[in-house]
This record gives structure tokens, sequence and C-alpha cells, in this order.
């Protein structure tokens, strides 16, 4: 099973220096995955969690290709119905072909209802819209005019049924966010899914957390690590931690989110 990183690509902390410091750091470690967050306009919905500057995740993926070696490089996730889906298939695919095949392209319906008003895109169409462009997506990349060389492996996040139904059509894996272990095992035991990618909280205490309701990843180290072990059994193939807890101050303090990854990283092989 494979480590990944969820990049904080948005904040008031956030600048060029500490992309490629995450990026460094991160592939430095050992983790096989950066991946970052998707956003076009910051309406104030969005404001609040995910505040300016939001570097936009195709530009800032292919310059992070330019700054590493062979991290895997991926959006978690792609809002997919804001843009049409044939400028997705040609970005995905030169992004696939220019990092030499390191793209993921994690996509999700979305839950901004301003930026979807902004954008001009109807909310309550967005699970139709994305079903639409995730079989544009593949037949293009199928007939080859999507200018590259995929296979492209798309995830596909959410945990509905309706995501549920369209990770398994359209998706190479299912890419949960931030659940607990118990939904999760729940999910894989009463639904089929093409693999298990998903993605889970970094947030270590020197206290084991005792909630019932604790999401993965968040607790002692320890507790990570079991986590993650179960993940394994429950054949995930790769898992996503994300540092980042919601407050855009925490983008100014990066130091304590790779501290987490590098004991995170430094237990993780010894274990293994």
């Amino acid at each position: 099973m494979k480590l990944g990183v969820n990049v904080p690509n948005f904040g008031p902390g956030t600048d060029t220096g500490v992309l490629r410091d995450w990026a460094r750091i991160s592939e430095g470690l050992g983790y096989d995955l950066l991946m970052v967050s998707d956003h076009v306009t910051v309406t104030p919905d969005v404001a609040e969690r995910y505040p300016e500057p939001f570097y936009e995740p195709f530009t800032t993926l292919s310059w992070l290709a330019g700054v590493t070696t062979g991290v895997r490089l991926g959006t978690t996730v792609l809002v997919l119905p804001y843009r049409h889906p044939l400028l997705v298939a040609r970005m995905a695919a030169n992004l696939s072909r220019l990092s030499g095949g390191r793209f993921v392209l994690g996509v999700g319906v979305g839950w901004a209802r301003q930026e979807f008003d902004a954008l001009g895109v109807p909310f309550t169409a967005r699970g139709r819209l994305t079903d639409d462009y995730l079989a544009t997506l593949r037949d293009t990349w199928r007939t080859g005019s999507g200018d590259g060389a995929p296979p492209i492996p798309v995830w596909v996040g959410g945990h509905s049924a309706a995501a549920l139904r369209r990770a398994a059509r359209f998706g190479d894996a299912w890419h949960p966010l931030r659940l607990s272990l118990a939904r999760m095992r729940t999910v894989l035991t009463e639904h089929p899914v093409p693999a298990f990618t998903p993605r889970i909280a970094l947030r270590l205490t020197e206290t084991p957390v005792t909630d019932p309701e604790r999401i993965a990843g968040v607790g002692t180290v320890e507790q990570v690590l079991d986590d993650l072990d179960q993940l394994r059994l429950l054949g995930a193939d790769t898992v996503v931690l994300d540092p980042y807890h919601g407050d855009p101050e925490e983008t100014r303090r990066p130091h304590t989110a790779w501290r987490a990854l590098t004991e995170v990283a430094a237990h993780w092989r010894t274990a293994s």
C-alpha cells in the first residue's frame, strides 16, 4: 500500500516557495503521491475554508511536475462540472504526458452552490453532469483525441449511493474523503468498487482519541498507524493523508504538518 499527501494549494501562507517545499519534503520522505484541491472562483462559501490565493490545480501540478522526479501528481478532487469535458480531457492528457505518466485524476461533483452560480453551472444538475462528463472523458481518451497517451487513473470521490454507482461505472477507484473506518468498512461490504484509494485526515494527538465517531487519521501516531493497517486489510491501494483541518491560518504553519508527515513516514517504514 502506498501513501500520498494532500498539499494545501490555497490560503494566506501558501506561495510558490511553500508549494515547492511541500513537494520536495513529501517526495523526500518517500510519499508516492501529491494531490491538490480544486476551486475556480473563490466565492464566500469557498473562502471560509479555502481562501485566496488559490492555485489552479492543473497549473500547479504541471509546475510541481518540474520540481519533482518520480512522485505521482493528482487532484483530490477536481470538480468535474466546472469545466467542459473536452478541455479536461486535453489538460489531463497533456499533464500525464508532460509528467511521464504520473497524473491521477480524482473527480467529484462539488458542493459550493455560490461557486456553481458564479460559473453558470446548475447546482442541482451536478451529479448528472459529472456522469456525462466522465463518459465523455473515457470516450475521448479511448479514441485518442485527448492528445496524450493515457491510461489516466480516474478516482471518483463521494460516498452517496450515486457516487458509489459512479465509481463502479466510470472509475478506476473509489476515493472517499475523511470518513471513519467503520463507515468505509460498511460501504465496502455493501457496494462493489473497482479499487479503494481513500483520503483520510492526518492530525496527531498526544493522547488517544476515544470518540466512537473518530475519523481515520486522527489520534496518536499508534492510532494512525493502526488505521493504515486496517485500510490495507480493507484492500486500499493508496491512502492520501490530509493534514489540513479547515483553519486557513494553518497554511502559515506548514512545519506542523511536515513534522506529522515525518513521524508517520518513519514509523510506517519501520512497521512495513
